[in-house]
C-alpha cells in the first residue's frame, strides 16, 4: 500500500498522532497510518479590505476593477506543503473534475507568487487566473512576506475565497485560543453538527450531524482544535466542547479585511469518512457553487451467478471443495448454495421496501441444467421471472465457463496450458461468442429487460489476470464485437481504470467482502478467520505475509462475529466508495441472498448510514452498468482535455463560458436558477442535486462554446 511520506509534528514526539489511510482495501479494521503535521503557530497579519458575505453570485471586487467586470477563470490554485489535508482537497478537486494548478512549497524551482502569476489582462479585461485558493494554513508564505501580501491583495481585488486546509484555533483565523473556553484533542468517535448557517450555506446537503471515524481504540486517528468564534466568524460545522460549555467550531468562515477564509481546525486525509462527507461543502464554498466538474454519490450492487449454484466453504478442511487448492477437490461432503423461491420473493420485497434496485447477473444455462435434473421444474426460476421487471439484468454467459486460457490444474496455482509448440491455448472466439449469445437470447425469449451491450464474464475471465494471464484472451474482443457488447465488467481490485477491449470498454467493479462460497454467518466468519488470523491463532497466516493487511487480534466468534464485526467493516468500506463520487458498482453473489441472506445486513447498513448523513436533496444514484461505463468514459475524456490544455472556462459577472474540443462532454455544476443559452432559448440547466444543478453537456448546434446564465 502506498503511504504518504511521514512528517514531523509541531511539538514533542508524544504529541504525534496517526491518521487513517485506506489505500488497498482491507476489512479487518486495523489500519496503516501516516501522519499529518500540526499546523505551525503562524499568525498572519491581514491588512486588506472588504468582501461580500458568502453567497452564490457575482464576486465582490475592488473599485480598481469595478468599472470593467473582471474575468474569473474556473481553475483553483493549490499551495501544497506535502501534508494530507491539502492533498485530500486536491483529490476532491481531481475527482470532481475541477481544473487546478499545484504549487509545491518544497520545490526549489517553484514559481514566485506575485501579481503577475495571479492575474493579468485579456483584451483589456482584468483576469483572475484562479477562482479559489487552497492553502495549508492561513499564511504558508509567512506573515508579512511579499508572496503572502500578493496573495491577499489578489483575493481582495477579485473577491477570491481561500481555504485554510488545517490550522489551529487562534485570533488570526477568527477564533479564541482553545484555552479560552475551547478544547484540543482526539476527535475519534465524536459527533459533530452542521450549524444553521452551514445547512443554509455550503453544507446544506447534510442532515445535520456526522461522526468521526474510530476504527481502532489503540490508534489516534484524527486530532482537532475546537475554538469559540470571534467577530466576523461564522461556524458551519461545530462540536460540543468536551468537558466544557457550549459549542466550538471545526469548520467556519472568517470574513475580515475584505477577504474570506474557510478555516478548518481538524486533521484529516482523503480516505477518512468525515472528510468524504464534508469535502463537497468545502469545494462548493471555495468555488461559490460555480465550477467545472460534477460530484454525485453512487451505489449499485451486482448479484452474480443468478440461477446457478455456488460451491460451499468446508469449515473442516479450510478450503472450497471443487476448487484447485482443495486437497479433495471433487466437492463431496458439501451441498452447493442456491437461492430458493422464498429467497427470490424476499429479494423483490426488500427492493420495494428500500427503493433500491439490484442488478441480477444471470447464467440461464445453469438454471436450465438445474431444471433438467429436477423433473423439468424450478421454483426459483419461476419466481424470478415473475418479478423480472423489478430488477435490472446483466448477461453473465450461459453456463459460466472460464473464458481465458485453457487452465492446467495439475499445478497450484493453476497455469495456462500450452500446445506442442509452446503457445498458450485459448478459449476460442466461437465458444466465447456462443456463451454470450445463448444467454442473451434466453433472456429475450423470457422477456427480461436486458441490454445487449452489457456483459459480466464468469470470474471476469477472458480479461488479463496476473500472474497467469498477463494479457487478454486474444479471442475475446472479436467475440464481444460479434454480440454487440460495449461494456464488459472487470475486477476493480485488479484493474481500477477503465480500458478498451476491442470496441468495448471495461467497467471496474468492487468485490464485496461477503464471500461467494458461504451461505451462513458461521461459514462466513470461519473463512474470514482463516484469512485474517495468524497461524498461531489457527489461521492461514496470509495476513502475516501480506504487506497490505493486518491480522485480527484474535479469531472472531463464529456465532456473533459476522454481525458485530464483518458487517460494519464491509458497510463502511462500501459507504466510503458511495460518498466518494465513485460510480463503480459493487458485486456479490446469489449465494449471499440465500440461506442466512448475508448481503442484506451490509446493504441495509450502507443505506441507513447514508440516509442518516445526507438530506433528501442528495439521493444515492443507482445506475446500471452501461450508464456507469458512460460516466467513466466521459470522465476520462474530460481529464484528457483538461490535462492537454484544451479547455477554456471563465466567468464574467453572471455569464459562464466554456470551450472544449468538439464532441467532448463538459461537466458543470452551478446554482439553482442557472439557465443554458441555446440558439433560440434558455432552458433550465442540468438536473438538481445537493442544492445545485449539474450535468454533462455540450454547446448547442452551431455554437462553439457552452454558455450559462447564472441567477
Amino acid at each position: 500500500m502506498a503511504l504518504a511520506a511521514s512528517h514531523d509534528f509541531h511539538g514533542s514526539s508524544s504529541n504525534r498522532w496517526p491518521v487513517d489511510d485506506e489505500g488497498i482495501r482491507r476489512v479487518n479494521g486495523v489500519h496503516r497510518v501516516h501522519r499529518v503535521r500540526r499546523c505551525r503557530n503562524v499568525a498572519a497579519t491581514l491588512t486588506v479590505a472588504g468582501l461580500s458575505a458568502l453567497g452564490v453570485g457575482v464576486p465582490t471586487v475592488s473599485p480598481a476593477v469595478a468599472a470593467v467586470e473582471p474575468r474569473i477563470d474556473l481553475k483553483v490554485l493549490v499551495v501544497d506543503d506535502g501534508d494530507s489535508p491539502v492533498q485530500a482537497i486536491t483529490a476532491e478537486l481531481k475527482s470532481t473534475g475541477i481544473p487546478y494548478t499545484t504549487i509545491d512549497l518544497t520545490a526549489a524551482n517553484r514559481p514566485t507568487i506575485d501579481a503577475a502569476f495571479l492575474s493579468d489582462t485579456v483584451q483589456g479585461v482584468p483576469r483572475a487566473r484562479y477562482q479559489g485558493v487552497v492553502l495549508p494554513n492561513e499564511a504558508p508564505f509567512g506573515a508579512g512576506s511579499a508572496e503572502q501580501a500578493a496573495l491577499e491583495s489578489y483575493e481582495k481585488t477579485f473577491g477570491v475565497p481561500q481555504v485554510d486546509a488545517y490550522t489551529w484555533a487562534h485570533p488570526e483565523v477568527g477564533l479564541d485560543y482553545t484555552s479560552e473556553g475551547g478544547w484540543a484533542g482526539t476527535l475519534d468517535g465524536r459527533t459533530a453538527g452542521v450549524t444553521a448557517a452551514g445547512r443554509s450555506g455550503p453544507f446544506g446537503y447534510l442532515d445535520g450531524s456526522l461522526s468521526f471515524e474510530d476504527n481502532s481504540p489503540s490508534l489516534q486517528e484524527s486530532y482537532g482544535y475546537v475554538g469559540r468564534p470571534r467577530t466576523g466568524f461564522t461556524s458551519y460545522v461545530d462540536i460540543a466542547v468536551p468537558g466544557g460549555a457550549g459549542r466550538g467550531s471545526l469548520i467556519g468562515e472568517y470574513a475580515h479585511d475584505g477577504r474570506r477564509e474557510l478555516v478548518v481546525t481538524f486533521a484529516y486525509n482523503q480516505h477518512q469518512r468525515e472528510f468524504k462527507v464534508l469535502a463537497r461543502g468545502i469545494v462548493e464554498w471555495l468555488t461559490q457553487g460555480v465550477h467545472l466538474g460534477t460530484n454525485r454519490n453512487y451505489f449499485a450492487v451486482h448479484v452474480d451467478d443468478v440461477f446457478a449454484p455456488d460451491s460451499r466453504w468446508d469449515t473442516e478442511r479450510n478450503c472450497t471443495p471443487g476448487g484447485f487448492d482443495c486437497a479433495d477437490g471433487d466437492g463431496e461432503g458439501t451441498t452447493p448454495i442456491r437461492m430458493t423461491a422464498a429467497d427470490a420473493a424476499y429479494a423483490a420485497q426488500w427492493q420495494r421496501s428500500t427503493g433500491f434496485t439490484l442488478d441480477m447477473v444471470y447464467n440461464a444455462g445453469s438454471g436450465e441444467e438445474f431444471k433438467s435434473q429436477n423433473g423439468g421444474t424450478d421454483e426459483l426460476t419461476e419466481q424470478l421471472l415473475a418479478d423480472k421487471n423489478q430488477y435490472r439484468w446483466i448477461n453473465h454467459t450461459y453456463t459460466h465457463p472460464y473464458l481465458g486460457c485453457v487452465q492446467d490444474t495439475t499445478t497450484v496455482p493453476w497455469t495456462c496450458a500450452k500446445d506442442a509448440g509452446g503457445r498458450t491455448r485459448w478459449t476460442s472466439r466461437a465458444d466465447i461468442a456462443a456463451q454470450i449469445r445463448d444467454n442473451h437470447d434466453w433472456a429475450v425469449a423470457k422477456g427480461l429487460p436486458v441490454q445487449r451491450g452489457e456483459l459480466v464474464t464468469g470470474e471476469h475471465s477472458g480479461l488479463k489476470t496476473l500472474p497467469q494471464m498477463p494479457e487478454d484472451n486474444p479471442n475475446l474482443a472479436g467475440a464481444l464485437a460479434d454480440n454487440g457488447v460495449t461494456w464488459i465488467a472487470s475486477d476493480n481490485s485488479r484493474e481500477s481504470d477503465q480500458r478498451s477491449v476491442g470496441s468495448a470498454l471495461t467497467v471496474p467493479r468492487y468485490p464485496m467482502n461477503v464471500y461467494y462460497n458461504v451461505g451462513t454467518a458461521a461459514e462466513m466468519t470461519d473463512e474470514y478467520n482463516w484469512i485474517y488470523t495468524s497461524k498461531a491463532d489457527g489461521g492461514s497466516g496470509a495476513c502475516e505475509s501480506n504487506a497490505s493487511s493486518t491480522c485480527l487480534d484474535a479469531p472472531l466468534d463464529t456465532a456473533t462475529g459476522y454481525a458485530s464485526y464483518i458487517v460494519p467493516q464491509e458497510a463502511n468500506a462500501a459507504l466510503k466508495h458511495a460518498i466518494g463520487n465513485d460510480p463503480r458498482p459493487h458485486y456479490a453473489h446469489q449465494s449471499n441472498l440465500a440461506e442466512d441472506r448475508l448481503l442484506y445486513p451490509v446493504m441495509d447498513k450502507v443505506l441507513a448510514d447514508y440516509r442518516a448523513l445526507y438530506a433528501d436533496n442528495t439521493p444515492l444514484e443507482n445506475l446500471r452498468q452501461s450508464a456507469i461505463g458512460a460516466e467513466l468514459q466521459n470522465r476520462a475524456a474530460w481529464r484528457s482535455a483538461v490535462s492537454g490544455g484544451k479547455v477554456t472556462a471563465y466567468r464574467i459577472g453572471k455569464t459562464v463560458t466554456v470551450t472544449a474540443p468538439s464532441g467532448t462532454k463538459i461537466p458543470v455544476t452551478a446554482p439553482e436558477g442557472t439557465r443554458q443559452q441555446l440558439l433560440f432559448s434558455t432552458p433550465a440547466f442540468g438536473t438538481p442535486y445537493a442544492g445545485g444543478r449539474s450535468a454533462w453537456t455540450t454547446p448547442d448546434f452551431l455554437q462553439s462554446a457552452l454558455t450559462l446564465r447564472l441567477p
